[in-house]
């Protein structure tokens, strides 16, 4: 899942602001960044102690999420400039867990399932620490990448949904691992748009980087589980 605003491609960003702005702008989103997975393991726990998601299968489950996501995506956009929309992301961040519930049950239902989510947790720490670090030594300017990223985030997205109804082991595979690289290297593109000046609301700033954190998560997870799970 990717915001469609998030992904119109950007030129010449990184002048307007001081370097003393651009650093308060990256430590708000990484304190917001934080705070917003406490929601989300809050929303995720709830899902799997008490099934309410696992219903939520196919054509239904599908509706529920892009419905629910992009409302709020929406919603945060409209409050992004006040106090009011940490809330909103806030309450984003626990729908997004709520609706991970469903496959971190599945995933844990293996022996070596908490295993699997460990590692895929930590996976996905250390892309994240992988990117952050790129996007702090690498002097070029990146905003090229919007379109081919927003391309592949296309296809993601299509063949997502078209897989929901068609049903192929195979087909998911092919999606998880091209969600991977794709939003790995969208990481690196927001978090370069942040460090540049790019980006100047904080809260919009998490939402980018959470996105690409949860699209990486889930691909993970979702990729160990048919490859590794134990039954």
């Amino acid at each position: 899942m990717r915001d469609p605003i998030q992904t119109i491609p950007s030129y010449g960003y990184g002048s307007a602001l001081s370097t003393e702005q651009r650093n308060k702008v990256m430590r708000n989103t990484y304190w917001l960044l934080a705070l917003s997975l406490v929601p989300t393991v809050l929303g995720a726990w709830l899902g799997v102690a008490t099934g309410i998601t696992s219903r939520l299968q196919g054509g239904l489950g599908l509706i529920v999420f892009m419905g629910g996501a992009f409302g709020f995506m929406y919603a945060i956009q409209k409050t992004k400039d006040s106090a009011a929309g940490v809330g909103v992301l806030l309450a984003f961040t626990f729908f997004m867990g709520l609706m991970l519930s469903r496959l971190i049950a599945m995933v844990l239902g293996f022996k070596n399932g908490t295993g699997l989510v460990m590692t895929a947790f930590g996976g996905t720490a250390g892309v994240f620490f992988v990117m952050a670090t790129l996007a702090t030594v690498i002097k070029r300017d990146l905003s090229g990448m919007s379109k081919w990223l927003f391309a592949g985030a296309l296809v993601i997205v299509v063949g997502g949904i078209v897989n929901v109804f068609v049903g192929s082991t195979m087909g998911f595979l092919v999606i998880s691992t091209l969600a991977i690289g794709v939003f790995s290297l969208y990481m690196l593109y927001d978090l370069k748009q942040i460090i540049d000046g790019g980006e100047t609301n904080y809260i919009n700033a998490t939402l980018m980087l959470y996105l690409d954190l949860f699209n990486v998560f889930q691909s993970l997870l979702a990729l160990l589980g048919l490859t590794a799970g134990e039954e």
